[in-house]
């Protein structure tokens, strides 16, 4: 297994503005590491400047200790998976898992041996006669997987691989590459853009914005302490609530700053009780399984809140909102950091 270093990455392309300011980031030999944030944010940028596809400007790419800045994509034992899949349609599921060992050089019977190995991982063996057109989208993706795997390689690089599954197949196939990761025990660097994805699958997170990496951290410390109002924002289903401090009077050190409050902090009743003392009125209601997501307008501001759908009547409007002072984040409302 390889750790990777990366020391003050820049990058910028001809006649455009710079993408990548300085990144660094230390990860361990064995981590799961999911790179996200918001499309243009320079994610996929730095994951092709770690498989050698493109070259920085500045800065050091150390992969198992050593500098690998002028190393071709084929040296620095790295397998790529990207969003296409790019299987070639006219070879079988074995043909395609075995193909870069072609290049290799690996005798036909040995390749073949290991593409059935890996097939067999990915519960793939009843497939490997057929051609991708006859496969689901889930299987392209796990054929995919499975040429990278047969590489042997010790890390492995993720380009939202799965952004063009349904919702069901993307959460059956979370399942499966994490547990790929606790069987391979390999490096993994996974970029997405989903921030479910993000926190289910990662051991730390790197949150990028505009080429700035602004957090990165396991994702409890992200979600629990977020070191701005954007990645609070960004992380979190539904999403933190913003409120100006000057309208919640009885909770201190609000006056003058952003006031977060995630959905589940927020206790909310349709009969007024002690505690519950922010009036709210619902302007849209979603039901998700035994739970009500309300929308709502307060004094202090839009509101998203969490209520069980069994004390729910539809057509209600009125909603009192309580909330414990102890789970509220501040944030500068100038800098939008956190206090």
């Amino acid at each position: 297994m390889s750790g990777i270093s990366l020391r003050n990455i820049r990058k910028s392309y001809p006649g455009g503005p710079q993408v990548l300011h300085g990144i660094s980031l230390d990860i361990e030999p064995g981590e799961f590491i999911v790179i996200v944030g918001p499309s243009g944010c320079g994610k996929s940028t730095l994951l092709r400047l770690i498989a050698g596809l493109e070259a920085c400007e500045e800065g050091d790419i150390i992969i198992g200790g050593k500098r690998a800045n002028d190393l071709a994509p084929q040296d620095r034992d790295i397998a790529m998976i990207f969003q296409n899949y790019a299987l070639y349609p006219h070879m079988s599921v074995r043909e395609n898992i075995a193909f870069g060992l072609e290049l290799r050089g690996m005798k036909k019977a040995e390749r073949h041996a290991r593409a059935e190995a890996v097939a067999k991982t990915l519960q793939l063996e009843a497939y490997l006669d057929r051609k991708p057109g006859a496969l689901s989208g889930g299987q392209r993706q796990r054929v995919a997987m499975g040429r990278a795997m047969a590489r042997s390689s010790s890390t492995f690089l993720m380009d939202e691989p799965l952004s063009n599954l349904d919702n069901a197949l993307r959460v059956a196939m979370r399942t499966e590459i994490k547990e790929l990761h606790r069987q391979l025990g390999a490096t993994i660097i996974y970029v997405t853009h989903d921030q479910t994805e993000a926190l289910s699958l990662a051991d730390r997170i790197a949150v990028l914005k505009d080429g700035h990496l602004l957090q990165f951290d396991t994702p409890s410390a992200i979600y629990d302490r977020p070191a701005n109002r954007f990645v609070a924002g960004f992380l979190g289903t539904p999403p933190m609530n913003f409120l100006a401090g000057d309208q919640l009077p009885d909770m201190p050190g609000a006056a003058g700053n952003i006031v977060g409050l995630r959905p589940e902090a927020l206790r909310a009743s349709f009969t007024r009780e002690a505690g519950a003392s922010l009036p709210a009125k619902i302007v849209l209601s979603e039901m998700v399984g035994a739970d009500m997501i309300l929308h709502c307008e307060t004094p202090a501001g839009r509101v998203t809140a969490m209520a069980p759908r069994r004390d729910f009547t539809a057509g209600q409007e009125q909603v009192w909102l309580g909330y414990d002072a102890a789970q509220a984040l501040f944030f500068e409302a100038g800098t939008g950091a956190r206090i």
